[in-house]
């Protein structure tokens, strides 16, 4: 194992009441890095971060501590500290006696206790405060409270669950740049869990992008905010334009009607691709002449550093832009994208794809019921298929009882002229769907698809 890793995640998984939450996750963590785990709620960071503390036991894998296994050693003997979000202080002790509380129970020397405390409390900008009653606080200084108390015991890792959660925008980015720089200074690992994109850019050396008890992702901020691996990533790391494309061929794609030189390879020719374009790598112009495509602005909004522009292509593409210069609504503009701005991805897939079992020669069962089939006449029945339907052929419903079958949607992604959903539908399964109509994430919906849209393959 390297030396330089002092946790590995191997192979973690855990499930609640049957419902998997971490599925076979594996990361390593080397000594001194500032890694967050980064993702929407319910996606498995917290879980991971807990099994790491030893507040939960993994279902399946195991979690080693330089290079040892760690599954037997019980929270308190882990050399780990956790800061949680809400700040669970000693409200009957100061915030002297709060710090010191961890040192005074392995009987540390008081002359030694007086030094670390005093050292912590300068760290945190909180040298005045000793005597103060924690409940007097604000909660930014009982936020540095807390991690004082957690770094006072000079732990080998720091975990941080949402620590900055709970505060205004201005004390949570001024904590920010504490945190940072106390990292810096202690020289310890840090592992942070957070909803928050602009935090992991700011904060971290590593993002571990999660998403339903899976790693997306792992790299530094550059390379997940510049290069992302699927539209999840690039949809949830900053403003995206994301486009349907197809690879023409190495460096060549062809988006929004348009063909356009790039610097990616290896995709193959003639095939579906993801594009992204962020939004400041699109160049606008007040004139036609010497740009790759026009488009007509819909609107122009102020956002303090740069205006945020919509605008409609030529070809009937919706685009967000965001430059230092501002374009008036219903001006025509000229755009131009460069080859290295362009970052082409794979598709994680080109249609629905389900198992089935034909039943006869007209059904087939599938996604737990049966459906008219037509293609089912071309198998023998018990013949075990899969069945395929194609994205645009699946129809949503307002109520759930008008659908074939049911569910919620449960992530949706704009592609420039039309939404590309998921739907998890009530007996869990995901169910993907273009569609030009607005839906939003969690509403309930009902799911039609016609029978002679079904392919089968076997």
């Amino acid at each position: 194992m390297n030396k330089d890793i002092v946790i590995s995640l191997q192979h973690l998984s855990k499930s609640y009441d049957g419902k998997p939450v971490l599925d076979d996750i594996s990361l390593d963590i080397r000594a001194g890095e500032f890694v967050t785990l980064l993702g929407p709620s319910g996606c498995g960071k917290t879980t991971t971060l807990r099994l790491i503390a030893g507040f939960l036991s993994p279902d399946g894998g195991r979690i080693l501590l330089d290079g040892r296994d760690i599954a037997d050693v019980p929270p308190h003997k882990r050399p780990f500290n956790t800061v949680f979000q809400r700040y669970a202080l000693f409200p009957h002790l100061d915030v002297y006696d709060n710090i010191a509380f961890g040192l005074k129970l392995r009987r540390v020397p008081t002359d030694e206790i007086d030094k670390k405390v005093r050292k912590v409390l300068k760290m945190v900008s909180m040298t005045d405060y000793e005597d103060r009653d924690v409940e007097s606080l604000s909660g930014g200084q009982q936020q540095r409270v807390a991690i004082a108390r957690a770094i006072v015991n000079q732990p080998k890792v720091l975990l941080l669950d949402e620590p900055l959660a709970a505060l205004d925008l201005k004390m949570r980015k001024d904590m920010q740049i504490e945190l940072k720089e106390m990292h810096r200074q202690l020289g310890i690992t840090f592992i942070y869990v957070t909803h928050d994109q602009e935090e992991a850019l700011t904060l971290s050396d590593t993002i571990v992008v999660m998403n339903e008890g899976k790693i997306l992702q792992v790299g530094t901020p550059t390379d997940i905010y510049n290069e992302p691996q699927n539209s999840f990533v690039a949809d949830f790391i900053g403003e995206s334009n994301i486009l349907n494309g197809r690879m023409i061929e190495d460096r060549k794609v062809e988006f929004i009607g348009h063909t356009f030189e790039c610097v990616d390879e290896g995709f193959g020719c003639d095939v579906p691709v993801d594009v992204v374009l962020r939004p400041e790598d699109i160049y606008i112009m007040n004139r036609t002449e010497g740009a790759q495509f026009s488009a007509t602005v819909k609107s122009c909004t102020f956002k303090g550093v740069h205006y945020e522009m919509f605008v409609d292509t030529d070809n009937g593409y919706e685009l967000m832009i965001q430059d230092y210069n501002a374009f008036a609504p219903g001006s025509t503009v000229g755009l131009l994208i460069r080859p290295g701005d362009i970052q082409v991805m794979r598709k994680e897939r080109t249609c629905n794809s389900f198992e089935a079992e034909v039943v006869d020669s007209g059904h087939v069962r599938m996604l737990g019921m049966e459906f008219e089939c037509p293609a089912a006449s071309e198998f023998k029945p018990a013949d075990k298929v899969t069945a395929e339907v194609d994205f645009d052929k699946v129809e949503l419903v307002d109520h759930q009882e008008d659908g074939m079958l049911s569910g919620e949607v449960h992530f949706l992604l704009y592609k420039g002229n039309h939404y590309h959903l998921t739907v998890l539908t009530d007996g869990g399964d995901h169910i993907w769907v273009d569609t030009d109509d607005v839906w939003d994430k969690g509403d309930l919906v009902g799911v039609n698809f016609a029978s002679e849209n079904i392919r089968l393959k076997a």
